[in-house]
This record gives structure tokens, sequence and C-alpha cells, in this order.
């Protein structure tokens, strides 16, 4: 910590954003500091760079802050998360991820002088031989896949078998499953087709993975796109050079 700490802002609300970060920066204990107006940009950069605490807004739009927060907690060596929000109703969540602390928006200069005091103790605590871990396990060939719970935090053994698409997400990517639950894997969608293609799974479009067992429904659309319906009545768009093979392992 001798170097000082290096912290990640997060929130949806740019001038709040530049606010939390301007705040941060002002500390003497604190040597660099980067901000993300969104839950994927800043799974972008905690994928590229270790941080010691991550001051995280609750609620924003995609993947909100229980969800990075859960990703966050399945880290090797997870930074430290301080919620920072204008709402108090998130503790309980907060307290089940292990959250070091809980600002109140409006925060006050000594709030965050605090914070920053628990986030400096909780990096001097952490063995620095240690080394650093992933966000999550990369997928294998076992029929079950082990994913970050983004609600609940910890994590799920989930069956293959029941994953209807795939997102790309950055450095991540987020699995929809059939039960309705939303996950987060660290990985990329070439690795995923190379490794489930047996199983299924094919690329349809830059941003998606399907699972054929789980599609009932090919829609074509005038500008030679397509959308695929799957089982749960979700559907997911077809980039016009992925159709002619889709419907070629379909057999349409």
């Amino acid at each position: 910590m001798s170097e000082g700490l290096c912290l990640l802002a997060v929130d949806d609300e740019v001038p709040a954003l530049h606010d939390l970060a301007r705040m941060l920066r002002a500390s003497p204990a604190v040597a660099h500091v980067d901000a993300s107006a969104s839950g994927e940009d800043a799974l972008g950069k905690l994928a590229r760079r270790k941080y010691d605490g991550v001051f995280l807004d609750v609620r924003m739009p995609g993947v909100d802050g229980l969800e990075l927060a859960g990703v966050v907690r399945q880290f090797g060596d997870p930074p430290a998360v301080v919620f920072v929000s204008a709402y108090e109703n998130a503790a309980v969540e907060a307290f089940e991820l292990h959250v070091l602390d809980y600002l109140v928006k409006p925060v006050s200069r000594h709030r965050i002088d605090e914070a920053i005091r628990r986030v400096a103790a909780e990096a001097d605590r952490r063995d620095p031989a240690e080394p650093e871990g992933t966000a999550g396990e990369a997928p294998g060939d076992a029929g079950l896949v082990p994913v970050s719970n983004l609600r609940g935090g910890g994590t799920r053994l989930l069956a293959r078998s029941t994953i209807l698409y795939i997102e790309a997400q950055g450095d991540f990517v987020r699995i929809f499953s059939d039960e309705g639950g939303r996950y987060l894997l660290r990985g990329s969608l070439g690795d995923l087709v190379s490794r489930w293609s047996q199983h299924g799974f094919v690329r349809v479009h830059r941003r998606y993975i399907v699972n054929l067992r789980r599609a009932v429904e090919v829609r074509p659309q005038l500008n030679g796109t397509a959308g695929l319906v799957l089982s749960d009545g979700s559907e997911v768009p077809v980039a016009r050079r992925n159709l002619p093979d889709l419907l070629r392992r379909l057999r349409v």
C-alpha cells in the first residue's frame, strides 16, 4: 500500500460519477482512480487491471451494482467493494455480499475518507505473495458449468443443457438459462464455441451464441437477417452472413 490505492468509481449518472472520482482522488492515500459509467464498462476495467477497491452505485441499468458486486466476490483476489447509493434498502444485500462499507448519497468528505481508510486496511491485510485469480472459472467440457450467481453471490453449478443463449459483455459473457437466471463468466464467445460446438452451441451473431437444441423457430427478416426463437420465447438476432450455416445446421 506504500504506493497508494488504486480505485474504481462506478455510477451511471455522469455528474455523480465525476464528483465521486474527484473526492477519491483528493485523498492522499489514493494513487490512481478510474471511472466507469456502467457496470459493463466496469467489468472490462476489472478484467484488465487490479484494483484495491471499487466504489459502486447500486441502481444502474444493465449490470447493476448488486450483480457487479456478486461477480467481484468471485475473484481470486477480489477488491474491496463500497456501495455508494441514494437508497438504504440494499443494505441487506450488501451485508450478504460482504461489502466493506455502505455510503448514502450525498456523501460527506468524512465518510469518503473513512471508507478509504477501510479499503487501505483491507489491502494491507492481503498476502502480497498470493497470486491473482480470475473472475470466475473458465467453462470446461463437463455437463455442469461453474458460473457466478449475480444476485446472490457464490458460485453455481449450472447444467449446460439449460443454457439458452450467451451474450458477449466485453471481457465477460452473460449466460441466460431456461430457469430465468442470469450469470456472468469471464471468457470470450470464440472460446466457448470451440469448447461447446459438439454440444450444439453455434455462433449466430458477433455478440451471440445459441444452444440449437433449444431453438424452436427461425424468423427471416426483410433485410436478409433473421431472429432465432428459443424454447422460452426469447429471440436472438442472426446475422446475414451466419444465416446460411444456421439453416444448414437446422436442415431447414
